[in-house]
Formats: C-alpha cells, structure tokens, sequence
C-alpha cells in the first residue's frame, strides 16, 4: 500500500510533539527522516468518526508478580475506534455481546463505540533489568497518527515507575502494526531503546518487506542500521531456564523464564510473550490474537482488521484453551482492564 508524500517530514512533526511533552529528545533529523504517513497500514478512520482522543493522564500501572519476575501493565494511550463495535466485529451473537460487556464494561461506550486501551508491558527481571512488550501508538507524526489517539505517554510512564531507558535489554514487538511500534525509534530515527534487542519473528518481517509496508522504513531499517534487530524463528526462550538447565539459572528460580512464541493470524508473523514462574503461574501478554472481549466470550469471533480470520480463530482458542489449562492470566494489549483472568 503508498502513501501520499506531504511536505511535512518527520522530525518536524515529532519536534511538534516534543513541544506538548511527547517525546523525550530531539536534535537533528536522521539522514532517512521521510515524509510522515497520512493513513496507517492496516486501518482507517471514517471522514465523520475523529479517531483522536487526545493525551491521556499517565495511569498507575496494574502489577503481576510471575515467579521472580513482575509484568508491569504501561497504557500508552485510550479512546474510541473508529468503526462500531458490531462493525469491527463478525460472527458475535447477542449473548456473546453481553458476556463482553461483564468482561470489559469499559469497552462500551455511547452509540456503539469501541473504547480501547492501547497496553505496553514491561517486565521487570532480576537485576533491575527490563524486558519491554511492544512500544505503544507513539508521537504525534507516528504512523499511528492518522487513526490512533496520539501522542501516547510511554516515555513519561517509564520514567515515572524508574525504568531508565538503558536498563531495557529486550524488546519484543508482537506484530508492526503502527499502535504496537511507535515508540520503537526516536525522533532521529534512532532506537528509542540503544542497548535492547529488538525481537520479532523473521516471518513478519518477511511478509512486511513483501507488501512494501512502511513500518520497513519507520521501524525496521533503523534497527537493522543500528545493529539492534533481532530476529527469530518460532519459539525462543529470551531470559531464564532453557531446555536442559540446571537447578538454577541467573533469571532466578528453575522454572522462571520468559519466552516469545508464535501466535499468527492477525499478521503472517504474529507472537505472543509468555511469562513463566512454574507450572500454574504464568501471564501471556497476547498482542492482538484478541482485540476485544468479545473474542474471549467466543474465540471464533473475527475481527475485520486480521490478516487470516480463520488463522487467528485457530490461534485464538488454541492461546485460550492452554491458558485455562495452566491457569494463566492474560496481560492485554486493547481491553480496559489489563489483566484478565480466565473461568
């Protein structure tokens, strides 16, 4: 999909956000500095339905402790989407709407809107270091920014629960849709993270690189210059026990570990994190394989947006049913409460 050229590029656009407290540098433009997009990749706005909220107050993050980690719940951002719920969603039945709605009530607001949270979550490890699911909408002028409530308050909510920028050694980017990667740069163009990995699935990146996506040149290539990508193919442990350990390894105790595992369908190379503390003590931050709470109502709803619906369906009781099994919390990317615990 192209994009129309503006004259506008994207310093001057994220500069602009600096001024409201949006970022948190600015200097010269990067030497790949590019005209910001006008509409995102995957989504658009209705010409009568504003998709900006506005800033959001910085919430006090929710707190899961897993073993010798703790999740840490970071909203980036709030409001409405663009399209009704009963729009952005098919296949829901008038009971699967009201178990939703005792689910998530916030999710429902006036005239059929969808109200949505837009949720990083930081890991907090051993050591005082930190592993950083997904990056939030970002600043104004991100790619979000044609449907996305910008500016996103990631980098005010780090610094408010003390987690300096340098201390994340690890970031995992569930998918590159733009509300999942905003804050992954600065407005140079450079890793707003200098000393984390920046982990995604090798089929995502493939798929993007195929449809001549944006995020390619926002995102991706910024990180590859910078020596910071990561790649990996299907499930990978990133911190703690691996197959074959000891007793002990430095993530804490035997049993503790964090790792990233494909969950495709809502994009080709979609992963989920699952966090780890033993057996019945686990929190799977599940990106998009659920959008709403009316996908845990009934895991065959489809949303519109999803790459492969009947992929994503797979995916998505097959994620729910191994989540009633270990008894695991879901940690949520969109829903209005971000931990959600299964019956």
């Amino acid at each position: 999909m192209s994009y129309p050229q503006g004259s506008v590029n994207r310093r001057t656009l994220l500069l602009a956000a600096a001024a409201g407290g949006g970022v948190l540098t600015a200097g010269p433009a990067s030497a790949h500095a590019r005209p910001a997009p006008h509409r995102p990749a995957h989504a658009r706005p209705g010409p009568d339905r504003p998709a900006h909220a506005g800033p959001i107050r910085p919430e006090r993050p929710a707190v899961r402790s897993v073993g010798c980690f703790e999740v840490l719940a970071l909203r980036d951002a709030a409001g409405p989407f663009f399209l009704p719920y009963d729009e952005a969603f098919s296949g829901a039945s008038s009971n699967d709407w009201a178990a939703a709605r005792r689910i998530d009530p916030a999710a429902f607001g006036p005239d059929r809107t969808w109200q949505l949270d837009f949720r990083c979550y930081a890991i907090r490890r051993p050591g005082d270091r930190y592993t950083l699911v997904d990056t939030g909408v970002g600043p104004q002028g991100s790619p979000a920014s044609a449907w996305a409530p910008v500016p996103g308050v990631l980098p005010q909510l780090l610094a408010g629960n003390g987690i300096d920028v340098r201390r994340v050694d690890t970031v995992v980017l569930t998918h590159l849709h733009e509300d999942h990667a905003g804050w992954a740069v600065t407005a140079q163009g450079v890793p707003m993270f200098p000393n984390a990995r920046y982990v995604m699935q090798q089929r995502e990146l493939d798929a993007l690189e195929a449809d001549g996506s944006e995020m390619i040149g926002y995102v991706v290539r910024p990180l590859r210059e910078a020596g910071r990508l990561h790649p990996v193919d299907g499930t990978v442990v990133l911190s703690g026990d691996t197959v074959g350990a000891g007793p002990r390894t430095p993530a804490g105790r035997h049993g503790d570990r964090i790792r990233v595992v494909p969950t495709p369908g809502h994009t080709p190379g979609h992963q989920s994190v699952l966090v780890e503390g033993g057996r019945h003590d686990q929190v799977v931050v599940t990106g998009d394989v659920l959008v709403h709470a009316v996908q845990i109502a009934d895991p065959d709803v489809g949303y519109r947006y999803e790459a492969d619906q009947h992929l994503a369906r797979l995916t998505r009781r097959n994620l729910l049913d191994s989540a009633r099994r270990e008894r695991a919390v879901l940690a949520t990317a969109h829903l209005n409460r971000p931990f959600v615990e299964l019956r």
